[in-house]
């Protein structure tokens, strides 16, 4: 169901997004995991080609050259198998552990680390079979997903395909003249080739899938009103977050003043040293907020954008210098100037009425 007609239509807070990240819940595509692992993995098992035929023919050496004369069970066999899959699998398996943690880092912007995926519920415990296939099967989602497993299926037969239709003749040809070792290493450079291409590929594809996930994990975000006005009493309770919160609202507010300006109510001049804009949302706060500030050549950007948006621009020298100098981009009016910023507020609903 979408997020609109749950009634959730407002976009996710910063607030929201930080607690969800805390918790583990990020937007994130399994895809670019899987293909960095593939692609690194596939790159380590190239760059140690060499190297792996080696210890393969010397394990092999080993096995056959005793298998015949020694007990099956001796210690040794065991010890050279350990040896050989220390020395050639531990090293590919180390490179995709860390493209792992760099896919998601990559897709995260940075570390996490949180307990609360993993955190025993009894309800995660319960099988909900008709909730699992409506969520992984009948779905948008689930129809998507299954839609891009069988896209990756079918760009392996064609990579496969392509690859093999371009050597097979050569490989065969190989084999005719008795060249086993040519054609295990022509076999070896032609899976080589399809697996580099498809890790590559994989990771193109990888890329739209991530926005995918993010859209869909943003829409899972979004909120009512009324969540955005309990979240709001919420951090009036904690001041680290409300200081934090204003102090990311007034660099988003001021580094975008010419829409700050056109968004906003009213402008208070001084008449050319300075400018306030205040914008009044009734659902959010009791009282107007400072939308955009300025000083003399400031001052004078922001009274032109209200001018040419239509934006009322009163002058005030004490009212729009005290605003000024005391209040910041995203404070809202404090009791001591509401009276002063409310009739200037009832002028323009007069001059409003006038023009109606």
């Amino acid at each position: 169901m979408a997020a609109e007609d749950e009634g959730r239509t407002e976009e996710p807070s910063e607030y929201k997004l930080e607690k969800a990240r805390k918790e583990g819940r990020v937007a994130k595509s399994q895809e670019v995991s899987g293909a960095l692992i593939l692609l690194f993995g596939v790159i380590t098992i190239i760059a140690m080609s060499k190297f792996l035929l080696e210890q393969l023919t010397q394990i092999m050496t080993f096995y056959f050259s005793r298998c015949t004369r020694e007990d099956v069970n001796n210690p040794s066999f065991m010890m050279a198998f350990l040896n050989f899959f220390l020395k050639c699998v531990v090293p590919v398996g180390i490179v995709s552990f860390v493209a792992a943690i760099l896919g998601n880092i990559i897709q995260t912007r940075g570390f996490i680390f949180s307990l609360k995926p993993i955190e025993p519920k009894f309800s995660k415990i319960v099988p909900k079979i008709g909730e699992y296939l409506k969520k992984t099967v009948f779905s948008t989602k689930g129809l998507f997903n299954v839609a891009k497993s069988l896209g990756k299926v079918a760009l392996i037969i064609i990579v496969a395909y392509v690859f093999i239709r371009k050597d097979i003749f050569v490989l065969v040809e190989i084999i005719k003249n008795g060249d086993i070792s040519g054609a295990l290493v022509k076999i070896a450079k032609m899976a080589a080739q399809i697996l580099l291409t498809v890790a590559v590929l994989f990771l193109v594809i990888s890329i739209p899938d991530y926005f995918v996930q993010r859209h869909d994990f943003m829409e899972e975000m979004k909120m009512t009103k009324q969540e955005q006005k309990e979240e709001y009493k919420e951090m009036e309770g904690d001041p680290e977050v409300k200081s934090r919160l204003q102090q990311m609202q007034r660099q988003m507010l001021q580094q975008n003043i010419p829409k700050a300006v056109a968004e906003s109510d009213v402008v208070i001049a001084n008449p050319t040293h300075f400018a306030v804009a205040l914008k009044f949302d009734t659902e959010a706060a009791d009282a107007p907020m400072v939308n955009a500030k300025g000083e003399d050549n400031m001052a004078f950007t922001i009274r032109r954008i209200a001018e040419e948006n239509n934006i009322p621009v009163v002058e005030n020298r004490p009212v729009a210098r005290d605003l000024y100098t005391n209040l910041e981009v995203g404070d809202i009016i404090p009791d001591n100037y509401i009276r002063a910023v409310a009739l200037i507020y009832a002028q323009l609903d007069k001059y409003k009425n006038a023009n109606s």
